[in-house]
């Protein structure tokens, strides 16, 4: 074990948290001058101390023990210098715990041979809107919708293709979501659970987006309120728009310039968009007029009528309530069976099961038996 690669990383994961040395000690119960011997390359840590640090970091502790480079350091250290203003202390745990959640999910799905779709990656001509809609049909065509269908599950659409894509909350309300190529787990979504449920989906469509067209260009994050002339953003939202929004489906609708606020709501709700990601779709087919677009965006959907694939009707109000909670931490019904099958199948103990669900083994009882299962596996 290389003890200055191991100080590197340990002080690099540190520094990414934004947390002090002094925090760290103080955590973790290692003295500091241990703990700075430690990331100066000059001590080794024992067993012990390595299992808490990653532990604190939500990193692998294989990682910390071998000397290989690969982690998402560059990737987050590129995200932290172009966007680092924007992330609190605690939106950069949400990170590295999303990181870990893809890091996790990767690995079990290897382990389980777990199947996936491959969509082969669109060409780009230049054209930016129409790469978007040209990507999008495809899409579209690759999940078998009619013409004039609306999909609805489009995580589960996503996820097929060996995307990760994780809801998290996060305490920016002003980023819709972010997409990363992990050097391990591969192409990477965070949606911000912290918005409206219908804007989470165009986000997660949005993020796809980038997911095929610039993931070789680093790690990005998109604004809610987004600047218009920025060309990479217009594909990925032309993507999301015509992924989410056939013109068949907007073409056979009552003419929306006759629509009330009852009607608007209705056709939103029907296509699970926002009011104002409707508008801007009926104006860009030439459905609407200027002044039809802004009656329309004042609209909203109302809150309780909103539908949420990964929170299903049948719930309970107490289930709801604990779903809810487990996927502002992003802790999706496909990522907990995944966790679940993994552990009954002997791939990973109880305790790493609960090491992956964030969680310590009294939560994992609780979340056990949320999902209907024993704490001995039945």
């Amino acid at each position: 074990m290389n003890l200055t690669v191991l100080g590197s990383k340990l002080s690099r994961y540190r520094e990414q948290l934004a947390m002090s040395k002094e925090e760290v000690s103080a955590v973790t119960r290692i003295p500091l001058e241990r703990l700075l011997s430690v990331e100066a390359g000059s001590q080794a840590p024992t067993g012990d101390e390595v299992l808490i640090l990653a532990d604190l970091y939500h990193c692998n502790f294989k990682f910390f023990i071998s000397n290989e480079q690969l982690a998402p350091f560059e990737q987050t250290e590129i995200l932290y210098r172009r966007h680092g203003a924007e992330f609190t202390k605690d939106d950069r745990r949400s990170v590295q715990e999303f990181l870990y959640l893809c890091e996790t999910e990767d690995f079990l799905m290897r382990e389980l041979n777990a199947k996936q779709l491959e969509f082969p990656a669109p060409q780009a001509f230049g054209h930016f809107k129409n790469d978007g809609i040209r990507a999008a049909e495809a899409f579209r065509r690759f999940n078998q919708h009619a013409s004039n269908a609306v999909p609805r599950d489009v995580y589960q659409e996503i996820r097929q293709t060996g995307v990760h894509v994780f809801r998290r909350k996060l305490g920016n309300s002003n980023i819709s979501g972010l997409f990363l190529a992990h050097p391990t787990a591969g192409k990477c979504i965070l949606v911000n659970y912290s918005e409206d449920v219908y804007r989470q989906r165009f986000s997660a469509a949005h993020e796809f987006a980038h997911a095929l067209f610039d993931a070789k260009s680093g790690p990005s994050i998109t604004y809610a309120r987004a600047a218009n002339d920025d060309l990479v953003e217009v594909r990925a939202n032309a993507f999301a728009s015509r992924y989410l929004m056939p013109p068949e489906f907007l073409r056979q609708l009552p003419d929306p310039e006759q629509w009330t606020q009852a009607n608007t709501e209705h056709w939103a709700h029907q296509l699970r968009v926002s009011c104002v990601a409707l508008g801007i779709s009926l104006k860009s087919e030439g459905l609407i007029s200027a002044l039809a677009l802004q009656r329309i965006k004042s609209y909203r959907v109302p809150r309780e009528l909103k539908i949420d694939p990964e929170l299903p009707a049948q719930l309970t109000t107490h289930q709801r309530e604990r779903k809810a909670r487990l996927l502002e931490k992003g802790l999706s019904d496909s990522y907990v069976a995944l966790c679940l099958d993994a552990e009954s199948r002997g791939v990973i103990t109880q305790g790493r099961l609960a090491e992956a669900l964030l969680c310590d083994l009294g939560g994992l009882q609780e979340l056990l038996s949320l999902y209907g299962r024993s704490p001995n596996g039945h």
